[in-house]
């Protein structure tokens, strides 16, 4: 509308915030200034608008938002919390997919953490027969066999058998084999019973050399 005002050729433009009937028919261009508050109120009412989404958006932002597991508590104020990148993405995104999207060098190792588990198997001794050379190297161990077993070759007790400890080949029970075995064990064996007395006849010999000796030197 026009300014009322004597001596003057300007125009001035008004929007009007409520119906002003009293400016009606008075130098105004369309005759009526409704057009004008309508327009008023529809931004009054986009503005409102406006202002309840930005003041819903963080309560509902809250409430959605999971609790970063990575979260310092509460009580250490001076900790600065870690950052977590799929705070705000969708909960589409479940632990698998977190799981998934690691780096390489961020997934868990699970061979690491996970126990480890290790049988053993139970070591069983070979045994040789002292009398024929036969070596038992059978699944049972022989600790657990029967008082009553015997050498399956010569019938040797078992009282005559003993540890055995160099390798067992498969062919260690061939005739030929097993002979030169027994040829070995009867000269340890001859060995093992003139060594004592040599050790005897040694001591003898130098118990009468000490005699001998203390006798010259007294006469």
């Amino acid at each position: 509308m026009a300014n009322s005002r004597p001596n003057t050729n300007g125009s001035q433009f008004f929007i009007c915030t409520a119906m002003a009937l009293w400016l009606e028919g008075k130098h105004v261009v369309f005759e009526t200034i409704v057009d004008g508050y309508s327009v008023v109120e529809k931004m009054k009412l986009q503005l409102s608008y406006n202002m309840a989404l930005q003041l819903q958006a963080p309560t509902t932002r809250n409430r959605l938002a999971p609790p970063s597991p990575l979260a310092a508590p509460k009580g250490n104020a001076g900790l600065r919390q870690p950052s977590d990148s799929f705070a705000l993405k969708s909960s589409f995104f479940s632990s698998s997919h977190h799981l998934l999207l690691l780096s390489p060098k961020q997934k868990p190792l699970a061979s690491s953490s996970a126990p480890k588990f290790s049988m053993r198997v139970a070591s069983k001794g070979a045994y040789i027969c002292r009398d024929c050379g036969y070596i038992y190297n059978d699944r049972t161990p022989f600790e657990k066999l029967p008082d009553k077993y015997f050498c399956p070759v010569c019938g040797a007790p078992k009282r005559r058998f003993r540890a055995y400890q160099p390798p067992v080949t498969k062919d260690a029970n061939k005739k030929d084999v097993r002979k030169e075995r027994k040829a070995q064990l009867q000269r340890e064996e001859a060995i093992g019973k003139a060594l004592p007395i040599a050790i005897v006849v040694g001591v003898v010999a130098l118990v009468g050399l000490y005699f001998y000796i203390n006798v010259g030197f007294q006469g």
